[in-house]
């Protein structure tokens, strides 16, 4: 059985997962410790990404002690097996996967799987999602997270798409429990040519918004 070293917990204390995708192994390691400096704790790697089962190996073995390492676009259970051998703490995917949400049941694995209608939301939700990914979150907009939690209200939301700085707090105001940064911070050119510096900065502007919401509600 693999073990997860995913802490639910800690990741609502500051619920925010970086997404890498197409990153270059000659940049991984520096965009790793850029957001490691920068002060986020939970990054994927999509499996999508060239040699994606070794830049999650070697992650996990070389800042396992900073970081939570998942793997992202999970889209079969070979997927969700090859990841969790190369050493994925957590499985992250579009759409919902039955064969994988068993596997990471079994396997101790949290999984987040996307999801956007109420039925798919809540049938991901009943297969043992840690917290459903609602996918592609800007083109529903925040009220809808307050729509999805009247009759869902248990359901743990993330929200993936268009999240920045300037409408986390409403996001997270009208029910979201987590939310994502990728691309626009983390784009392919600012990996490949090793803008990590403006990379930094941009993830820390995108974590002090999540904490000012946070300790406007006195949470902690």
């Amino acid at each position: 059985m693999f073990h997860s070293n995913f802490d639910l917990a800690r990741f609502q204390e500051e619920p925010v997962l970086g997404i890498i995708r197409g990153v270059t192994e000659e940049s991984f390691a520096g965009v790793l410790s850029t957001m490691i400096s920068a002060g986020l704790r939970f990054v994927e790697v999509t499996l999508n990404t060239p040699n994606a089962p070794s830049l999650i190996q070697k992650a996990s073995k070389s800042f396992s002690g900073s970081l939570c390492i998942g793997a992202g676009t999970v889209l079969s259970l070979a997927d969700a097996q090859m990841a969790a051998t190369a050493g994925a703490q957590f499985i992250v995917a579009p759409t919902l996967n039955e064969e994988v949400a068993q596997f990471c049941k079994q396997q101790g694995l949290a999984y987040f799987p996307g999801a956007l209608t109420p039925t798919e939301i809540e049938r991901a939700w009943n297969a043992g999602a840690t917290m459903v990914k609602v996918f592609p979150a800007s083109q529903m907009g925040p009220e809808y997270f307050r729509i999805i939690k009247g009759p869902l209200e248990k359901v743990r939301l993330m929200a993936v798409g268009g999240i920045g700085p300037k409408n986390i707090s409403e996001y997270l105001s009208a029910g979201a429990d987590a939310v994502a940064l990728g691309g626009s911070i983390l784009s392919l050119a600012r990996m490949r040519d090793k803008e990590f510096l403006l990379i930094q900065k941009e993830i820390e502007v995108f974590l002090l918004a999540v904490r000012k919401f946070y300790s406007t509600i006195n949470y902690k």
